[in-house]
């Protein structure tokens, strides 16, 4: 049976990030759904390219018995959730990633996810990668400089350009 993902999809997103990711999937058969982390479909890449998502974040909330795992595609993800914590979709993604964790789904990101993670308050002792200017903010887990760390059901990787470095071992998790 072919494995779910669901990707979370901030706005804007890293583009390389994500489609490392959609790439990655679509080349080994696991199936995968891009809800955006926003009021609408139609997102933007970093670098301002218009994309669109299959979903919205919203409508993930409840459903993460469909998924086996959950990815955080990074973007400008620190910035925007500053200037717009209180908004509903936020407070979704935050919802979206607890529901995920507390089923012991693959947890899995880039740059900021373990971040994002961290103030959903999932992390506690878990050894996570993440941008390193976001390592001065994370009090319950355990910010490495490593590359690419796997710590039980979390899979981060530290920037897009590391990506490649978690792929394989996130692949084989959902194959």
């Amino acid at each position: 049976m072919t494995k779910q993902v669901a990707i979370l999809a901030v706005n804007p997103v890293n583009g390389a990030g994500l489609f490392q990711y959609l790439e990655a999937f679509f080349e080994n058969g696991i199936s995968c759904k891009v809800f955006a982390v926003a009021n609408t479909t139609t997102i933007r890449s970093n670098s301002g390219i218009t994309l669109q998502a299959d979903d919205i974040v919203a409508h993930l909330k409840g459903h993460a018995n469909n998924y086996d795992a959950l990815v955080f595609a990074c973007g400008d993800a620190v910035p925007v959730f500053k200037d717009h914590a209180g908004e509903t979709f936020n407070l979704d993604m935050l919802s979206v990633i607890k529901e995920f964790a507390e089923k012991h789904k693959i947890m899995a990101g880039h740059c900021a996810a373990g971040l994002i993670f961290e103030i959903a308050g999932i992390t506690e002792g878990k050894k996570i990668a993440l941008h390193p200017l976001a390592k001065p903010a994370i009090q319950k887990a355990i910010a490495t400089d490593e590359a690419a760390v796997i710590d039980d059901n979390f899979y981060t990787a530290q920037c897009e350009h590391t990506i490649p470095v978690l792929l394989p071992q996130l692949l084989k998790a959902l194959q």
